[in-house]
């Protein structure tokens, strides 16, 4: 018996010599909202060299197609325990995802530690606009990744034939428009934008308009909405006159599809000029590469009347889910930290479009000349850092925003459609929203 004792006892000091990489990884399981090869080949191949980096621990990258389908997988998840280490949240759903108390912050999982696994932790070195979206109640809640800001893409080729600059302003894109479709060969139409709620925001927080109350809901939770505000209904306006005088077109879609009847459009040469998300400035740069165009990016155009205060951030974050076991969380926070590092910040920003999110990235790209060789790529950036930060720039922050959001979208439908008042549209919308808004937060509020 002594001697089956000290066998035991030998073989459990052979097990604890073994070094870690030799046991079994830990999984760690991610959830993006991306299944294209560029973006989620991305991703995965950021935690193939991860997983060879840190052999105990095995991340798995898994892509959904858009941010609706996998905010209902995760509230399905959550409901069976089943949830995933990572999740990534559009910016829209934030107050959601803090709500949902499936999530821990980034900067309370981190503690004091300034680097993990060996891996350095800078939170000071995002882009302010990024930072300030993402800090709540003073903490950092979850990991940047995905920031675009809307812009506008030009086809020069038009805009030189007509002899007109680039427009800054709702009034010069009028004027650029008037010129544009004297043409001979003029397009069909001037311009157009994807129907997404998005859009109306960006125009709001450029007039340093809110979204909604108590600081846009920055200062303390969000209890109502206020976008039917003088500067939205200048938006909904402004929409409306450049339908009526035939320089604006409107498919019809709406959310999530209008953005491909913007592209074809683009790619087509249906219009001279486009609203869209910086995240797709590699795509339409090539677009026009490919059709025989000059494509030059530009800051998206502001209501003359008010003035330009800046732009807000969209696209998403990663969420490190609450409660799990030290091993997962570690390997997690360890691998936002790889993945979000100067590195691969300046990777993604030059394989999509979507800004660099770190300072330090946004360096070493102008050092080695990126952006003097695609200038393109430097808008979004060059406009959140032009951005000054308010409460309206920094973004709204509310329950139930993605369907508010849509909302808005429906509001801008109907005034672009219909005769109806755009001022009793929004104000009609914002009732709505508002009813959304008060039922969400009796489920949450304190």
């Amino acid at each position: 018996m002594k001697r089956f004792s000290l066998l035991l006892a030998a073989v459990a000091m052979l097990l604890s010599a073994i070094p870690a990489f030799a046991q079994e990884p830990v999984d760690v399981n991610v959830w993006i909202a991306f299944t294209d090869a560029g973006r989620l080949g991305w991703a995965q191949d950021r935690a193939a060299e991860f997983n060879e980096m840190f052999p105990q621990y095995n991340v798995i990258i898994e892509g959904y197609a858009n941010y609706e389908e996998l905010f209902a997988a995760t509230a399905l998840a959550a409901e069976q325990d089943s949830l995933p280490a990572i999740v990534q949240y559009f910016e829209v759903a934030t107050q959601d995802a803090r709500d949902s108390g499936y999530f821990t912050s980034i900067a309370e999982a981190l503690g004091d530690r300034t680097e993990i696994n060996g891996l350095s932790v800078n939170l000071d070195d995002y882009v302010a606009p990024v930072s300030a979206y993402y800090t709540l109640d003073g903490e950092f809640t979850s990991m940047p990744w995905n920031t675009s800001s809307a812009i506008w893409f030009n086809n020069m080729n038009y805009l030189n034939e007509a002899g007109v600059e680039i427009p800054t302003t709702w009034a010069e894109v009028e004027a650029a428009c008037e010129a544009i479709m004297a043409l001979e060969n003029a397009p069909e139409y001037c311009f157009t934008f994807p129907n997404h709620g998005w859009f109306f925001e960006q125009w709001l927080a450029q007039q340093d308009a809110e979204f909604a109350n108590n600081g846009n809901g920055r200062d303390a939770r969000a209890t109502e909405v206020t976008f039917a505000n003088e500067a939205g209904v200048a938006v909904l306006e402004w929409l409306n006159d450049m339908m009526d005088k035939g320089y604006l077109y409107y498919s019809g879609a709406q959310g999530g599809a209008s953005w491909a009847t913007v592209d074809q459009a683009f790619s087509s040469q249906q219009i001279a000029m486009a609203a869209y998300s910086s995240s797709d400035t590699a795509t339409y740069t090539q677009v026009g590469v490919d059709n025989g165009f000059e494509v030059v990016a530009s800051f998206l155009p502001y209501n003359d009347a008010t003035g330009w205060t800046g732009n807000l951030i969209g696209g998403a974050s990663l969420w490190l889910t609450a409660g799990l076991p030290e091993e997962v969380e570690d390997g997690a926070l360890s691998f936002l930290v790889y993945m979000t590092n100067t590195e691969n910040a300046a990777s993604w920003h030059q394989v999509t479009g979507y800004i660099a999110i770190r300072e330090s990235a946004v360096e070493a790209l102008s050092d080695e000349g990126w952006f003097e060789e695609n200038p393109n790529f430097r808008v979004a950036s060059d406009q959140l850092s032009q951005s000054t930060v308010t409460t309206a720039t920094a973004g709204a922050i509310l329950g139930a925003f993605p369907s508010i959001r849509n909302v808005v979208t429906q509001a801008i439908d109907t005034v672009l459609l219909t005769d109806e008042d755009p001022a009793t549209v929004l104000q009609s919308a914002q009732e709505e929203a508002n009813t959304m808004l008060e039922e969400y937060n009796l489920l949450y509020s304190e």
